[in-house]
């Protein structure tokens, strides 16, 4: 079976590395021939908006699938015409629109913070009175990693954010107070089965997400899992999905939904013994799921910017390096360990060594 990719980065690398060990063959469709997934599969070169070659690439695949949700809808249109889409339109849709999302989210009886549209500085204005400051107002659409938001701390940031974020199509939300942030992947097959890993701590620095550490027996995790059972089934989801969530004195706050496998899933790799990428590929392609067992206290830890030196990081016990072979710049994810050992303390020692080699 062809399984096509749409997108080129570090998280179709890493599902076309999870597909060839079940005999899968992989296609990457991406306007960039150098992109990192290239290094490990065939790139279909060309535009997203290019209608032909989308189409002529399709016919070419079984099914085909996303790494990012800002692939635009129309181009899952294009696609489903000439072949399967998992996920599909739904779960797009529903994720790359911030209001949907909360919506979708607020119907199914999952909580989130207070929200509302803001089409205009007196939308804004009002919705402040309704909901209380400290509040987020964010970007409908777009935005990754800490982009696209800005923190309003008092009436008068209110104009400044606004006009800051483009002046229409935003919401904004409450503020959380949370004591931590964590979130769950689930992944769900085509005949409905569901498997879902345990509840992740995640700790985030300039918006951008730094480790994660699976939690062993946290008393949040049934209700973690709970909705997003509710989350998958609403949406017809077949693949992976993660809901990012808050703990807010106890309670579990929806924060966002990604429609695909998620950074802080890579602790799967070798910590479980099913990952989110063979369970995504095995959903995809209507194989039985598997178990998703932790192998041990595991934790993933993002390279930003930059590598640390290889033979330095593979001396410390229990950990494995994953290079995505990009060009190191400010911000951007180049790479990531992950952590597996017996015992927290040996975990949480093995995330402190592998800091120190991105410190030095």
């Amino acid at each position: 079976m062809t399984i096509g990719i749409l997108g080129g980065g570090q998280l179709g690398r890493m599902l076309a590395l999870a597909a060839y060990p079940l005999g899968e063959f992989i296609s990457i469709f991406d306007p960039d021939g150098d992109c990192c997934a290239g290094h490990v599969a065939p790139v279909f070169k060309a535009g997203f908006g290019d209608t032909s070659a989308l189409e002529a690439w399709a016919k070419a695949c079984k099914v085909v699938t996303f790494e990012s949700e800002n692939i635009a809808g129309e181009v899952l249109q294009t696609v489903q015409r000439h072949t399967t889409v998992a996920p599909g339109l739904v779960s797009l849709t529903i994720s790359q629109d911030r209001l949907l999302e909360k919506q979708r989210l607020r119907d199914l009886g999952i909580d989130t913070m207070p929200f509302a549209a803001v089409d205009s500085l007196a939308d804004l204005q009002q919705a402040l009175g309704n909901i209380g400051i400290p509040a987020v107002l964010k970007t409908r659409r777009g935005g990754y990693d800490g982009k696209g938001q800005r923190i309003i701390r008092s009436p008068d940031d209110a104009e400044a954010a606004f006009n800051a974020l483009g002046r229409r199509n935003l919401i904004v939300e409450g503020f959380a107070a949370f004591s931590r942030e964590v979130s769950i992947v689930g992944v769900r097959g085509v005949d409905g089965d569901e498997v879902i890993y345990p509840l992740t701590e995640n700790e985030h620095r300039d918006g951008i997400l730094r480790t994660s550490r699976n939690l062993v027996g946290d008393p949040l995790h049934a209700e973690a899992e709970h909705k997003i059972r509710r989350l998958m089934t609403d949406l017809g989801h077949v693949g992976a999905l993660a809901l990012e969530l808050f703990d807010v004195q106890g309670r579990l706050i929806a924060n966002e939904i990604a429609p695909r496998v998620h950074n802080t899933g890579h602790w799967t790799i070798e910590g479980a013994e099913t990952s989110q990428f063979e369970n995504h590929v095995r959903a995809i392609t209507g194989r039985h799921l598997g178990v998703t067992e932790t192998r041990g206290y595991c934790a993933m830890v993002n390279f930003i910017g930059s590598t640390p030196d290889l033979d330095k990081l593979l001396a410390l016990p229990g950990v494995h390096a994953h290079f995505y072979g990009k060009t190191g710049r400010p911000g951007r994810k180049v790479g990531h360990a992950t952590v597996v050992a017996a015992s927290a303390q040996a975990r949480d020692d093995a995330v402190a060594g592998i800091n120190r080699l991105l410190a030095a």
